[in-house]
């Protein structure tokens, strides 16, 4: 059966299952009269090997084991990844450094992203930082980073269809996730206020929303999406009020999965996003670590 897919001048955008519903995702090929670029490589790339046949670059947004699922279809292709983000597509080690988690957590990851995501490292992959851009010869790519998600998370746009690939920042209902190791709360918080601004007639999303080309939706999207950053600060601090909580029985709580949820990595992705948050309320003087509980403090005033 032919992929669901549209067109946008020399971009093509094919969609993974449910919009690119993680674990699944978009694929984008860029089809220059030079070159041909793929971004990122989801599982739906493995559905697609027809048409991702002769790419001579794949381009990724940032490294995470979704993002990585069909570069092992294309051996040949130059690979280009953020440069705070390629060790973690180089080789295993450095993909565990990337996400950080406790040893028992790591090593049940191993085999469950060779397994199921296909994750082959590419020792060869090449570092770009913000501001790169990829001739194509009718088009071009242009690499901006929007850190956050990880620290080196950029949005690939593409010129002059003003399409832009904007990756894990996907407008979804869960909201932001900075809940690995290369995550940084404050950087996303500078990003989505960022993202707003940038020139696009498109955005794509890797998942979820996969296409938007109203800037309005796009705005109110973008808006609902950062107000979840907010909600969950809101409810860490009446979660903190009285005696407070300390770091374990805040994980137990749930903030980032719903109440009672369990998975590979939910407990290692919750204490690192209560942490984010953590650090930032302290630095505002919201919240103070006594005795290993964390307290709200009452405004001053």
């Amino acid at each position: 059966m032919e992929a669901s897919q549209v067109r946008f001048g020399r971009v093509t955008v094919y969609f993974g299952e449910k919009n690119g519903k993680y674990p699944d995702g978009n694929q984008l090929v860029v089809t220059g009269t030079d070159s041909k670029v793929v971004f990122d490589t989801p599982l739906s790339a493995n559905r697609l090997q027809h048409e991702l046949a002769g790419a001579d670059m794949a381009i990724l947004g940032h490294v995470h084991e979704d993002h990585t699922c069909g570069l092992h279809l294309l051996p040949d292709a130059e690979v280009f990844a953020p440069e705070a983000d390629v060790a973690a597509l180089r080789s295993m080690e450095g993909m565990m450094a990337h996400y950080g988690y406790a040893p028992q957590t790591l090593a049940a990851m191993v085999p469950h992203i060779v397994d199921d995501f296909y994750f082959q490292p590419r020792p060869d992959a090449q570092g770009y930082a913000g501001g790169r851009v990829w001739e194509l010869g009718g088009s071009r790519v242009r690499a901006i980073h929007m850190p956050g998600h990880t620290h080196g998370h950029s949005v690939l746009l593409v010129e002059p269809e003003g399409v832009a690939f904007i990756g894990d920042i996907d407008l979804s209902g869960f909201g932001p996730y900075y809940g690995d190791a290369c995550s940084n709360l404050e950087e996303f918080r500078e990003t989505l206020e960022r993202i707003e601004h940038m020139e696009a007639k498109v955005w794509v999303t890797s998942h979820h929303k996969g296409i938007i080309t109203e800037r309005e939706q796009f705005v109110a999207l973008l808006h609902a999406f950062k107000d979840r950053i907010r909600q969950r600060e809101e409810a860490m601090l009446a979660e903190l009020a009285g005696a407070g909580r300390t770091l374990e029985e805040l994980v137990a709580h749930r903030f980032l999965f719903p109440k009672g949820y369990q998975g590979l990595f939910v407990e290692d992705a919750e204490r690192m996003t209560i942490r984010e948050h953590m650090r930032a309320l302290m630095a505002q003087g919201r919240v103070s670590e006594e005795e290993g509980r964390f307290v709200a403090r009452a405004p001053a005033g």
